[in-house]
This record gives C-alpha cells, structure tokens and sequence, in this order.
C-alpha cells in the first residue's frame, strides 16, 4: 500500500521530484492507488503530476489507467482517466496501437488520442484507417479528425481505400481527402459522383436561413444571376445547393487570413430570391479595411445597371453591424458600428429613414452631430446599432440571407463562383455539407 502522503506530495513543487522517484521505486505496487487518485474527480492532486508517474512505469500504468477506462462510472473519471492514458507517450505507442482493435469503445478512442499525442499519427495511419469504419461514431470521428491533422502525406492511403474499401472506411476516407487536399486530391470518379448528388438534390432545395459567425452580403434587386457576376467580375459557377453554399461561406469566413488564404476566394450567389439575388462572402464586406472600398466601388456599378445595390456586414457573435446602400449609380449610405475606433471614418451620408425613426424611438434627435451628444446618448445608439443590419435590410425591403425560409420565392440555382483572389491563389481544401 503506497503511503497517501507520497501521492499528496506530487501536488507539491518543493517535494515533487523526491515523492515521484519514491513512486516510481514502487512500481506496480502503487499503480492502482496511483489510477484511483486520477479518478477521483475531488482529488486535491492534479492528474498530469500523477500521469508523469505512471509514465515512468511503462506497461503496468498503461494497463492499470486501460482498466480505469472500462470501469469509470462517471463522465468526470472517464474524462480524467482518458487524460492520463492518452499521455503517457511514445514508450507504450505499440500497446496503443493494439488497444485500437479494443472491444470499448472509449478505450479504442482514447488509444487513437494517444498515438497522436506521441507524434506517430503519420506513421500509424495505417493502423488508424480501420477506425474510419467503426461502429461507435465517436471513435471514426476521433480518427477522421486525427489522420486530417497527420497532413497531406496520407492521401494515397485514403485514395486506396476509396478506390478498393472496404465500403464502410469510404465515406470518411472522401470527408478525410477532402479536408486535406479539397478537389485537387480526389478522383475523377469521386468529383464525378459529388456533382452527381448535387444535381439530384437540386430540384427539391429550397432556400434556407443562411447564417454564419460573421455575414457578409450584396443584395441587387431582379434575378439577372450572370450579369451580377459579370459585374462583380466573378468567373467559374458551379451549381450548388443552399446547405453547401452556406457551408462554404461559413467555412472560408473562419479561414480568414491564413498564411494561405484570406477567406475572399469565392462567394455564394444565390438564386433570385423574393425578388432579389444574394451574394455572400467576406468578399462582400463592407466595412474591413481590405475590401471596403472595392466593395463600394461594386455596389456603385451595380446600382448604375439594376437601380440598387446594398451590402452588409452582420457580426452573429455581437460583433458589430455595418451597411452600404446605392442608387442609380450613388452610394447614399455607408454606416458601420463595430466598436473599432476606424468606424467614424467610415460614415457617407445621410442617415436611412429607418435609422432616424429608430433613434427616435430611442427618445434620440433622429439627425444628429456626435459633437453634440451626450455621451450616454452617444452609447445607446452605438449599441443599438451594433445589431442594425438585419433590420436596415428587412426596411429597404431586400431579402436578408438570415431571414430565409423554404417558402420563401426562388427562382433559378445558386452557384459558388471564384472572385479575383480565387482565381490568383487557389481555394482552401474543405469538406462541406451538400
């Protein structure tokens, strides 16, 4: 029986390392104590101390934390108890590599955490790709997620599977190669089949709210889909349905300036809805010092040829609001309330009907001067307006992408197109939802 004091003692940086040789000195005589102290969700011992002991025991920790995992009854042990087996390093990698064939589930999970922590995913992908077919989600998800981040190198492995199975690693092995090398790294029979299901899907889609963390969007009166591209100077169309197109928009907005891409490679161009066509995408932003500017430059274009032409940022986070609006050829509105000290200077014009009869329902003057507020006056319009741009939208009377609904009007399919960025730099590598 191991002396509780020598186990408190790891809790205590000044006795730490004379406690950890003690224990170690033990060897299997203190391993179960050792696992039931991890266990123990009201330990006053932090796990990783204890974690760093049975590491230095090898194969008798490894099996004592491999039966805490059968036998955990709470959520909090098998949490802590997965922790501690899934760290102890690449001494034990051939043991995790067994317990990936384990009859529990958490064990088979937790095994493939392990050899990812020991930085031998790489060269276990071929043990992991069975996993891909498992029947506990959990555990083909946790290898999916794992062998994406292994990197590019095992996609021969993944095109193997897809070309020769077996059937149940397939769908994931696709989920997989798309993540790691979008369409570039699939096959011809592979991109053939995906444009295929898209088409059958196509005839039933109906529109659908679409909402990311952060919106961005143009909305130009009338259906005219392929002269909206030409003016934006978009290029490539590929048909898509509503899930897919919200999928990379959402997708491509949390990718945002990577060393790679900027998130401004391509848009979603709806069809024409209620009377209106939709182009969403950070490329669409209205307020970021990258794209402001081109953007007003666009919607001035486009409301010189359609009459209107809007754009707005919409933060879903609380992040900030912002709006453009032009007419026959001139921007009448640019306002943005995002918290940045830059969006006073993005200001143009004067305010929308709807911004004066909102600030006079705020018991505001519906003109006015910040020169001349009140600083708590000044404050109530700021955050009101934070959350803004739906409702500006919804009062010029243009379809708003959160608003959508499968009986809202449609007429036509939406389409991905490449911007400018897209064409000169690639798209990102993804797998979306069709």
């Amino acid at each position: 029986m191991v002396n509780a004091d020598l186990i408190r003692d790891l809790g205590r940086p000044d006795l730490y390392e004379a406690a950890a040789d003690a224990l170690v000195t033990l060897g299997t005589d203190g391993v179960e104590q050792l696992v039931r102290e991890v266990m123990d969700a009201e330990s006053p011992v932090d796990w990783r101390p204890i974690t760093a002991v049975l590491r230095r025991i090898g194969d008798a920790g490894f099996d004592s934390l491999l039966q805490g995992l059968v036998s955990a009854s709470t959520e909090e042990s098998r949490k802590r108890v997965g922790f501690a087996f899934s760290q102890l390093g690449l001494a034990v990698l051939d043991r995790y590599t067994a317990a990936l064939t384990h009859p529990v589930p958490l064990v088979r999970r937790q095994a493939v955490r392990g050899i990812e922590h020991c930085g031998e995913a790489g060269r276990s992908a071929a043990a992991l790709l069975p996993l891909l077919g498992d029947p506990d989600q959990e555990v083909a998800r946790q290898a999916q997620d794992t062998l994406i981040r292994t990197g590019e190198h095992v996609i021969p492995l993944l095109r193997r599977v897809r070309e020769r199975g077996p059937g149940r690693q397939r769908a994931r092995a696709l989920t997989v190669l798309a993540e790691l090398g979008g369409e570039p790294a699939l096959s011809r029979a592979d991109t053939a089949a995906i444009e295929r299901l898209i088409r059958i899907k196509l005839p039933d889609d109906r529109p659908e709210p679409l909402w990311a963390c952060w919106n961005y969007w143009m909305a130009v009166p009338g259906g005219d889909q392929a002269g909206i591209m030409r003016t934006l100077g978009l290029t490539d169309p590929r048909p898509v349905t509503f899930a897919l197109g919200n999928d990379i928009v959402d997708a491509d907005g949390h990718g945002c300036d990577t060393d790679e891409h900027t998130g401004y490679e391509r848009v979603f161009v709806t069809p024409e809805l209620a009377g209106w066509t939709l182009v969403l995408g950070a490329w669409c932003d209205p307020h970021g010092q990258e794209r402001r500017e081109d953007v007003l430059r666009l919607c001035t274009e486009l409301s010189a040829r359609y009459g209107q032409a809007q754009a707005y940022y919409y933060g879903g986070q609380g992040d900030g609001s912002a709006w453009l609006v032009a007419e026959h050829g001139t921007v009448i509105r640019r306002y943005g309330e995002t918290g940045e000290a830059e969006d006073e200077l993005l200001t143009l014009g004067k305010p929308l009907p709807y911004e004066r009869a909102r600030r006079t329902e705020l018991g505001l003057q519906p003109d006015w001067d910040a020169a001349q507020e009140s600083e708590d006056d000044e404050d109530e319009w700021r955050w009101t307006a934070h959350d803004l741009a739906p409702d500006i939208a919804r009062s010029l009377g243009a379809a708003s992408p959160l608003d959508l609904a499968a009986d809202t009007p449609s007429r036509g399919t939406g389409v991905i197109a490449l911007t400018p960025y897209g064409v000169a730099h690639g798209v990102p590598a993804g797998a979306y939802r069709i």
